[in-house]
């Protein structure tokens, strides 16, 4: 049998250095009563399932927990690292994937072979910044 992988230890990050990371790292996200925070605006249901469903992905693949709050038009997405009690470096690297992930539009790089979704409203389902 062998034996668990060793982690590092949960090591919270300075709120004035969160504040500077997200700043220079996911200027969309803010820093708020403990919590790393992103609102995705979506243009209705499709796209606040599909904010929804990727971001669980990602959580659950990361095996790091979001809290969620959702609407018709938006997703809101918290990140704390519970057992620390603050935000840990955790955090700050499934907020980057999710951004990654959920803001990707083929269509818009160079030479993509995938074109990505009509420029039309009815199959817009995340609203830019």
């Amino acid at each position: 049998m062998s034996a668990a992988p060793s982690h590092p230890p949960e090591v919270t990050i300075d709120p004035d250095e969160v504040t500077r990371r997200l700043a220079a790292e996911l200027p969309a996200w803010t820093y708020q009563d403990g919590w790393i925070r992103r609102k995705f605006r979506t243009h209705g249901w499709k796209g606040t399932l599909m904010v929804v469903n990727t971001v669980g992905h990602l959580a659950e693949a990361a095996w790091h927990h979001p809290d969620l709050s959702v609407s018709y038009a938006f997703v809101t997405v918290k990140l704390m690292t519970h057992s620390a009690r603050g935000i840990t470096e955790k955090d700050l690297a499934l907020a980057r994937k999710i951004e990654e992930v959920v803001l990707w539009q083929p269509g818009r790089e160079p030479g993509a072979a995938l074109e990505g979704t009509p420029d039309d409203p009815r199959f817009a389902y995340v609203k830019p910044d």
